[in-house]
């Protein structure tokens, strides 16, 4: 996995950006359960997050916190994988156009996706702007591994637009530094193209993404996320795609805005 932040939705780094990828091993932790922290926000974000608590209203629906579970590596189910074959999600339809996640194969994509890790908004969160095998053995890792992360491209209107990782936070080193729930689903993403950014994309797709984890896979109740606390612009696109910011985290290679998406009580099973 990745050890920074990703760039998807605003403009140059080091301020802008959205989306996340891990950097775990740091020091956050939960009271009594709650997936909800002490936070120090910096300027800016505490504005931003209160405005988008009003917007929601005293009526938002909220799912009651669990119990801290512990990471553990789990065997894929009979007749399923850890992600519930996100290779059959399909196509779904946004305000952008029709979106498909569609996991990576080496050979078709990784010419593509190494030019969008040489781009310096995104090199400067993934630390990927690195030669090919590098960028490679990224991917392998988790094609290669036991299913609990799948690396998509991102196809808007047949084109291809944007990387993600739909990867299982509860067995995720990330695990370590939330009170993390079996099922939980962790998105990363970048946008590729400059073009695409700054224009609202990254929440619109964001919205997208998180709506699909949660309808198709039925045993998870959260969606989360983990971009860097600096980066503003990252930390509204998941706001706007209705995620709460929950807490303030330290992972080996940030300071990261825990996000979590809640599937709402009318959703649930």
């Amino acid at each position: 996995m990745p050890p920074t932040d990703a760039t998807a939705d605003a403009g140059p780094a080091p301020t802008a950006g959205t989306g996340t990828s891990p950097g775990t091993g740091g020091t956050g932790t939960g009271t009594d359960g709650e997936d909800t922290l002490d936070l120090r926000l910096p300027d800016g974000l505490g504005a931003l997050c209160a405005q988008r608590e009003a917007d929601a209203g005293p009526g938002a629906p909220r799912v009651p916190h669990g119990p801290a579970v512990p990471a553990a590596p789990l065997a894929s189910p009979a007749g399923g994988d850890l992600l519930d074959h996100v290779a059959d999600w399909g196509p779904v339809g946004t305000a952008a156009g029709l979106f498909h996640l569609v996991p990576v194969r080496v050979e078709r994509d990784l010419p593509l996706i190494g030019r969008w890790m040489h781009d310096p908004a995104v090199a400067a969160f993934w630390e990927l702007a690195a030669p090919r095998n590098v960028i490679e053995q990224h991917v392998r890792a988790q094609l290669d591994g036991d299913g609990r992360s799948v690396p998509c491209v991102g196809v808007l209107d047949g084109r291809p637009m944007s990387y993600w990782e739909i990867y299982r936070a509860d067995l995720d080193p990330l695990a370590r530094h939330y009170p993390a729930r079996p099922h939980d689903t962790g998105i990363h993403l970048l946008i590729g193209q400059a073009a695409d950014r700054a224009r609202g994309l990254g929440g619109t797709l964001l919205r997208a993404v998180a709506d699909l984890v949660l309808d198709r896979r039925r045993p998870c109740a959260r969606v989360v996320a983990e971009p860097d606390l600096r980066n503003i612009p990252s930390v509204a696109a998941f706001l706007s795609a209705g995620f709460r910011f929950s807490a303030e985290v330290d992972l080996p290679a940030k300071r990261a805005a825990l996000m979590v998406r809640d599937r709402s009580p009318r959703g649930l099973p």
